[in-house]
């Protein structure tokens, strides 16, 4: 009996400090310049993955630049689903502030002018019904997060929510 209270003291005792210690990392991670400005996550029209005539492209992640003097350069972050699917930006893309992109699904050519980056799979990465949006910096510590479901955050319906205006 000792040691099973002792374990479920133990338990406790490290539930309770990750949750002290959990407080202030949530915080943290709203400092980051770069945040999830918003998110298409119901493609319109009926999903079809194809990539030629679906419409995997009409789902798209907006990254914003938050800062009011910093550039940011997108290589390096990764954006992730609550069932693992990622995806990283592995080229320069230069964010300047205010500056947002779209990082959308399908195949595509990425353009600093048009604010658009391709994920170049066709498959879609945000679920219909609910997600989280994870956005981690190089370093791997998060800058953004964000859960979602249809029914609560959805409220028009017309499958884009907005986050940090």
């Amino acid at each position: 009996m000792r040691i099973r209270l002792a374990v479920a003291t133990a338990a406790t005792a490290t539930g309770v400090l990750a949750a002290v210690t959990a407080t202030p990392a949530q915080a943290a991670e709203y400092t980051s310049a770069l945040k999830v400005k918003g998110i298409q996550y119901d493609a319109p029209g009926p999903d079809d993955n194809r990539c030629s005539g679906g419409n995997t492209r009409a789902e798209y992640l907006t990254v914003k630049n938050y800062s009011s003097s910093r550039t940011v350069n997108l290589k390096g972050y990764v954006v992730k689903d609550a069932a693992g699917n990622r995806y990283a930006f592995t080229a320069n893309h230069y964010l300047q502030p205010g500056d947002y992109v779209k990082l959308r699904g399908g195949r595509g050519t990425d353009s600093d002018a048009n604010n658009v980056v391709y994920r170049q799979n066709c498959n879609f990465m945000w679920n219909n019904d609910k997600d989280t949006i994870y956005l981690y910096k190089p370093s791997g510590a998060r800058a953004d997060v964000h859960s979602y479901t249809k029914r609560d955050d959805d409220r028009d319906g017309n499958g884009y929510i907005s986050y940090h205006g």
